[in-house]
């Protein structure tokens, strides 16, 4: 079985002032058993999205700007990729399914409760997060006409 990531968690003030709970995994795992070329996804240099902007501006182009909710949600995982959550984490999956994870948690040599789950979704962290879902967007435009 492939080491498990962390989640490291945190809380984010959105535009609006309301407060949002983030989390991803711990990357570094990951880097045990992927390259860099099964993970990575194109990403634009800010300078050349900015020069875009303006000739777009400057030509009057209509623009528009959208984030998609819980877009890893939409990204089923293509590998085997399993990770280990702790304590508070561990005993909230138990509590959602007792019958069906209750038998596979256990307890670190401090007392800690752990559990190993396999990710069914992408999940913001993973190295192959980004670039599921960059392939799930492209393929989709692509159906679309675009």
């Amino acid at each position: 079985m492939k080491k498990g990531s962390k989640i490291p968690y945190g809380l984010k003030e959105k535009c609006d002032g309301s407060i949002k709970a983030i989390s991803c995994a711990d990357r570094r795992p990951q880097l045990e058993y992927k390259t860099k070329d099964e993970v990575s996804s194109p990403t634009v240099y800010l300078e050349a999205m900015m020069l875009s902007r303006a000739i777009d501006a400057n030509e009057g182009r209509y623009m528009v700007v959208t984030d998609i909710p819980g877009e890893f949600l939409h990204v089923d995982m293509e590998d085997n990729v399993y990770m280990l959550v702790e304590e508070t984490i561990a005993k909230l999956i138990i509590k959602l399914e007792p019958s069906l994870h209750r038998n596979h948690i256990w307890y670190n040599q401090k007392g800690k409760s752990m559990l190993y789950v396999q990710l069914k979704k992408a999940l913001y962290g993973t190295l192959q997060a980004t670039l599921l879902f960059r392939k799930l967007l492209s393929n989709t435009l692509q159906e679309w006409g675009f």
